[in-house]
């Protein structure tokens, strides 16, 4: 297994997907490769949590 070099479907930047983290997800079984880089993941995880707060769940 190589790093792959993937773009990210929210900013269009390049990121890699480092052997590390392929590991992981074949461990997790998720099948998929990130859509999204490590920033616009937070950013999108960050708003997440705050849209859930602001509707009182």
């Amino acid at each position: 297994m190589a790093d792959k070099v993937l773009i990210c479907k929210d900013c269009a930047k390049e990121f890699v997907f480092t052997e590390g983290e392929q590991a992981f997800y074949q461990e997790k079984g998720f099948t998929n490769e990130p859509a999204r880089c490590p920033e616009c993941r937070k950013a999108r995880k960050k708003d997440r949590g705050n849209s859930n707060y602001n509707r009182g769940y």
